[in-house]
């Protein structure tokens, strides 16, 4: 949902109307197991987006067969549409194949929350590549710290930081000025900051970030970075 929502120029609430499958030259490319419909709905709010979107609107989607083979109920059914207008008055074009959501309490308040952090003044951005990655030993068998520095797409810095103590387990965390945060702690799952880095880093380190470390130092930085993926988790996009 987050995809859709930092990508989408309009969600709206709507109610379903009528809805019209699709056959031939009208459903081309449609799986199998799919049925593309004709929507009409009538508008009930407008999430998020600029302009005025008119009370009756209509567009195509793309929806999976019952498996029960039964015709798919869709008349009266509440749902959120993340789309983009269309060519003509009242249409849209839905960003993506899952981008008729139903409108429960649950998916609205998750995309009202995306979209407002998204629109926070410390709204995390967009990760887009590792630049460097540094790894100092400490003084002590076991001590040592790790810094992975981002690109992002407003050249803002973020850097995350590892750090290893004798006995202990590692200690990750992101920082998102110049400046590092000791008592700073990985982003909670389901924020705007985990679903950046979660969702924006790239599996492993790559090897233009690890120039000038030694072959020591740069194994350490990727275990380092494993331990950051794997404190974050999966991005199950």
């Amino acid at each position: 949902m987050a995809d859709m929502a930092l990508t989408a120029p309009l969600a709206v609430a709507a109610d379903i109307d009528r809805a019209i499958a699709l056959k031939g030259a009208q459903a081309e490319g449609v799986g199998s197991n799919r049925t593309r419909y004709y929507v009409e709905a009538n508008t009930t709010a407008l999430i998020s987006g600029k302009g005025a979107v008119p009370p009756r609107i209509s567009y195509l989607v793309d929806l999976p067969n019952p498996e029960t083979g039964r015709k798919l109920k869709l008349k009266g059914a509440p749902v959120m549409l993340l789309a983009a207008p269309g060519t003509r008055p009242g249409e849209l074009r839905l960003i993506g194949p899952r981008a008729q959501v139903p409108r429960t309490p649950e998916n609205e308040a998750r995309l009202r929350a995306i979209l407002k952090a998204a629109v926070a003044p410390d709204a995390p951005p967009a990760i887009t590549g590792i630049t460097r990655a540094f790894h100092v030993p400490g003084s002590l068998p076991g001590e040592s710290e790790t810094q992975i520095f981002l690109r992002t797409a407003d050249n803002r810095p973020i850097s995350l930081n590892v750090l290893r103590r004798p006995s202990e387990q590692p200690r990750w965390a992101v920082a998102l000025t110049e400046l590092v945060d000791a008592s700073a702690e990985p982003p909670a799952r389901e924020t705007l900051l985990w679903y950046r880095l979660a969702c924006g880093l790239p599996p492993i380190l790559p090897e233009r970030a690890l120039m000038g470390l030694s072959n020591e130092d740069a194994e350490a930085a990727r275990a380092d970075y494993k331990v950051v993926l794997d404190g974050l988790g999966p991005c199950t996009r």
